[in-house]
């Protein structure tokens, strides 16, 4: 015993002073890292890392939206809707490719020069670029694009589930071209591209309740409007028929999706991951973004409870996600407790928003203009709440200006497409499901057949 203690005393005598060398390293490097300033390689390989992750993130929602409209469809058009967005996603990647992301960011500044001199196809970094040759102070070029594109496919995926099961196909996809390749971009342009909203009025949307989520719902609006409601739905002494989903478990499953997405849209927004300031705020914005869309969950929870003595499921649902586009706009200034009441409002324009649609005889299939219009003009204007620098004329200007642009340009587009070549389906075809009549396949043919 004597001699086991002899040994262990000299063994740490002979290790203090690596103990003291180790521990001087460490206090030494993580000064370094508290010290690090911007604009260094490490900040730029941090950024870049950062948008490819919350990127794949926000391309996840497109699954989120797939499962979401298959889910809320009948049985006869879920293949109709799982077409529709695969396609609208892909469009959305050549069109961002070839037009939208150069106009979205025309340069120094937005002004008709420099966005007609940005019509043309996004460049990438070279093969094996150095740190010599690229932008230390932000992220590659082909983190941002990517990460950019998926908020342009974002936009186009809320309008597909609103025109569902009585729209064409190709008129559809015809309006992703024009809404992805021109709405979009243009009008982003505005705020996030150096332009009049955001130099003229202040205009603060973080992660784009308006300048994504508002877009998608004008743009879903006009389409309905034109289109007109599906047969059956409302009758002349002015009843509601309800036509049940066909499988609440996926529905479900989009709306965890789309829940788990959105940290990728929110986070994501922050830009730069290039310090500790950053990454804190990254953090903040992730737990504000969960707790408004569980606010929203349970706010609607709750009023379909109250009003309708039972809780509605796809209430709930759609109260999630109309939490999650009321944060969307500010998601980093709230604490908890503030993101929370944020989002638990949003559930509740939800739960209120859709008997009123009904009223108006306008036939939103999956409820995306309650959840992505009004949360996303509620959740813009929400940021007066919480964000000093933002100011009530300036978010309310600027709801108007994009909503009338959006809108109007697109009911002339419907109209156009209706004139030419008619966008809605013949009712034989409406009644026998779009899955037949303009694929010729079904998503559950031993069940529909």
């Amino acid at each position: 015993m004597k001699f086991t203690k002899l040994t262990l005393g000299t063994a740490a005598a002979a290790l203090l002073p690596l103990a003291a060398f180790a521990q001087e390293a460490t206090e030494e490097a993580a000064a370094a890292v508290s010290t690090s300033p911007a604009g260094t390689e490490t900040g730029f390989i941090l950024t870049t890392f950062m948008f490819l992750v919350a990127g794949f993130l926000v391309m996840w929602m497109g699954a989120g939206f797939s499962m979401l409209e298959a889910g809320l469809v009948r049985s006869k058009n879920v293949t109709m809707q799982l077409t529709k967005n695969i396609a609208l996603f892909s469009i959305a990647g050549i069109m961002y490719y070839l037009i939208g992301y150069n106009l979205m960011y025309p340069g120094d500044g937005w002004t008709i020069p420099n966005v007609l001199g940005a019509f043309g196809t996004t460049g990438l970094e070279d093969v094996g670029v150095g740190a010599d040759a690229v932008d230390l102070t932000y992220a590659s070029v082909g983190s941002d694009f990517f990460f950019q594109l998926m908020f342009c496919a974002t936009t186009a995926s809320i309008v597909s589930g609103t025109l569902a099961e009585r729209i064409k196909l190709w008129p559809f996809l015809i309006f992703t071209v024009i809404l992805t390749g021109l709405i979009y971009p243009i009008q982003a342009s505005w705020k996030w591209g150096g332009g009049f909203l955001d130099a003229n009025y202040g205009f603060l949307d973080f992660a784009g309740s308006t300048v994504v989520h508002s877009v998608g719902g004008w743009a879903a609006l006009a389409g309905a409007l034109v289109l007109g409601p599906r047969l059956g739905k409302y009758t002349k002494d002015g009843k509601v028929n309800a036509f049940p989903g066909s499988n609440l478990t996926l529905a479900t499953l989009g709306t965890f999706i789309l829940w788990l997405g959105w940290f990728g849209f929110n986070g994501g927004s922050q830009l730069y991951m290039d310090s500790a300031s950053n990454v804190a705020d990254i953090s903040r914005i992730f737990a504000n973004t969960n707790t408004a869309a569980a606010g929203g969950a349970l706010a609607a929870l709750v009023m379909t409870q109250l009003l309708y003595k039972k809780v509605d499921l796809t209430m709930v649902l759609n109260g999630a996600l109309g939490g999650l586009v009321s944060i969307t706009a500010e998601p980093l200034t709230p604490g908890l407790g503030a993101a929370t009441l944020i989002g638990a409002f949003g559930g509740v324009l939800v739960v209120l928003a859709v008997p009123l649609l009904d009223k108006l005889k306008i036939d939103d299939v999956v409820g995306a203009i309650p959840v992505h219009l009004v949360c996303g003009i509620y959740g813009t204007i929400a940021v007066v709440f919480t964000n000093s620098d933002a100011t009530l004329g300036g978010q309310l200007i600027s709801i108007v200006i994009v909503g009338i642009f959006v809108f109007v340009v697109s009911l002339v587009i419907w109209f156009l497409l209706k004139a030419i070549m008619g966008i809605r389906v013949s009712e034989e075809d409406e009644y026998m499901g779009l899955d037949k009549a303009e694929l010729g396949m079904e998503a559950y043919p031993e069940f529909t057949s």
